[in-house]
C-alpha cells in the first residue's frame, strides 16, 4: 500500500492502465512492450487480466515477460479473481506473488476470509469484489439484506473489518453504479479502491470521482483496458484519461 500511495503521489495519477492482450503472440508479444513504455509515465498501476494470458499456449511465459517490463516502482495488480478454500488459495499466492512478480492480486470473497487471508500478506495488497462493472440478469452481489444494503456492501464490510488487522485489503468497486460506490465509501471510508467499467462499460467518471474519492483526493484506481490498448497512440490515450481524472480531482475532493 505504500507503494501504490508513493507512486500514486509521484506520477500524480490514478490511472490504472489494464493489459487484457487481443490478437495473435507475435501482435501481443510487440504491443504488451509498447503499451507499457509508452504508458508508465501516466500510470499509477498496471493491471494484468489472468485469464487473458492463460489462454495462450505460452501464456505464463508471456506474463511473468510482461511484469518483468513494468517499472519496479509501479505496483502489478494480477486480476485473477481468485476465490478458494484456504490451502488452495496459499497456493494461487504463491503463482501471483512467487512465480509471477505480482504486488497485488483481486479476489472473490464468495468463501469467506478463507479466499482472502492467504494473499493478505504483509508486503503485498489485496483487492476483495465488493461491486463489479458488469451488470448480469441474476447478480448476487445486488440481493437485498434483511438488514438492509446488499450483498455487495456485506462484502465490503467483512473486508473492511479484515483490513483493520491485515492494513492492505481494498476493495473492487465498478464505475457503472455510482450510488454503490458511495455506499462502499461511507462504511469503507479510508480503503483503496480498484475502479473498473469506465470507457467501454458506460461509467461516468465524474459521478464515480464524487462518490468514491477520498478527502485527501486519493483512494481510487481508475483503470480502462480496451481504450488504451486499441488506441494508436496508447501514451496519448493515457495521458488523455489522466488528466480528465487530475481535472476532477481538485472539484470532487474537496465538495
Amino acid at each position: 500500500m505504500n507503494k501504490l500511495t508513493t507512486r500514486v503521489q509521484q506520477a500524480n495519477s490514478l490511472l490504472c492502465v489494464g493489459l487484457d492482450p487481443t490478437g495473435d503472440d507475435a501482435f501481443v508479444a510487440a504491443r504488451l512492450r509498447e503499451v507499457i513504455a509508452q504508458t508508465a509515465e501516466f500510470a499509477a498501476a498496471f493491471k494484468p487480466n489472468l485469464a487473458f494470458f492463460l489462454s495462450r499456449e505460452n501464456g505464463v511465459a508471456l506474463l511473468r515477460e510482461t511484469v518483468a517490463l513494468i517499472p519496479k516502482d509501479i505496483p502489478v495488480i494480477l486480476d485473477g479473481k481468485f476465490g478458494d478454500i484456504a490451502n488452495t488459495a496459499e497456493h494461487y499466492a504463491q503463482f501471483a506473488y512467487d512465480r509471477i512478480g505480482a504486488d497485488a492480486v483481486t479476489v472473490n470473497p464468495y468463501m469467506g476470509d478463507d479466499a482472502i487471508v492467504p494473499f493478505a500478506r504483509p508486503d503485498k495488497m489485496v483487492f476483495v469484489l465488493a461491486k463489479t462493472s458488469n451488470k448480469p440478469t441474476h447478480s448476487l452481489q445486488d440481493v437485498a439484506l434483511t438488514r438492509g444494503g446488499y450483498v455487495s456492501d456485506l462484502a465490503a464490510r467483512v473486508s473492511c473489518e479484515l483490513d483493520e488487522h491485515h492494513h492492505n485489503i481494498g476493495l473492487v468497486v465498478g464505475a457503472t453504479d455510482a450510488a454503490a460506490v458511495a455506499r462502499v465509501r461511507e462504511s469503507c471510508p479510508t480503503q483503496w479502491f480498484l475502479v473498473p467499467g469506465i470507457g467501454a462499460q458506460g461509467g461516468d467518471l465524474a459521478a464515480t470521482l464524487h462518490a468514491g474519492l477520498r478527502a485527501d483526493g486519493l483512494g481510487l484506481l481508475i483503470n480502462t483496458s480496451r481504450a488504451i490498448w486499441q488506441a494508436a497512440d496508447a501514451g496519448a490515450a493515457a495521458r488523455e484519461l489522466m488528466q480528465q481524472i487530475n481535472d476532477l480531482r481538485p472539484v470532487t475532493a474537496h465538495a
